[in-house]
């Protein structure tokens, strides 16, 4: 925080990442990695950030700092990313949902999807109004990304 510059920023970073007594103060080094992963951010964009954000998520969720904990995924929202908790169930997509969701991301209208599910606008709508909640998510622009976390995340499935 106390950098003045990005190379100065990721020396002292690293520096405490790695010093002996880190792991002994779990609290204030999730925090260095909130810290860190917020300036990374506004300096190099989300995709650089994500590491140190989601590691920061995992340690307070870890600790039970709940409003530390979502204070970071807010922040990896910004990065970009669909954060997942440990505390949250398996997302659960029916296969129809699915294909749905990513003729969606794929950009496609309501209509579109209709004509080649054979499926009314109006069905397709509801589908995806049940989807967007399901993967944590308000608006159909991010639903490619949360598909593409939904596929990398443990103990995920799609209901056959």
């Amino acid at each position: 925080m106390t950098a003045e510059g990005e190379a100065e920023a990721a020396e002292m970073h690293a520096r405490a990442e790695s010093h002996a007594a880190a792991a002994r103060y779990p609290f204030e080094l999730a925090r260095i990695r909130l810290a860190h992963g917020v300036r990374v951010r506004r300096a190099r964009g989300g995709p650089a950030a994500r590491k140190h954000l989601a590691s920061a998520v995992q340690a307070f969720e870890q600790l039970g700092a709940a409003g530390w904990a979502e204070r970071a995924r807010t922040e990896l929202r910004a990065a970009g990313a669909v954060p997942r908790t440990s505390a949250q169930p398996p997302v659960q997509l029916t296969w129809q949902e699915r294909r749905i969701a990513e003729l969606a991301a794929g950009g496609l209208t309501h209509e579109e999807i209709g004509e080649r599910t054979r499926l009314s606008p109006g069905i397709v709508s509801a589908h995806l109004y049940r989807v967007l909640p399901k993967l944590g998510i308000t608006t159909q622009a991010a639903l490619r990304a949360a598909l593409k976390e939904l596929d990398e995340a443990p103990g995920v499935r799609v209901i056959r």
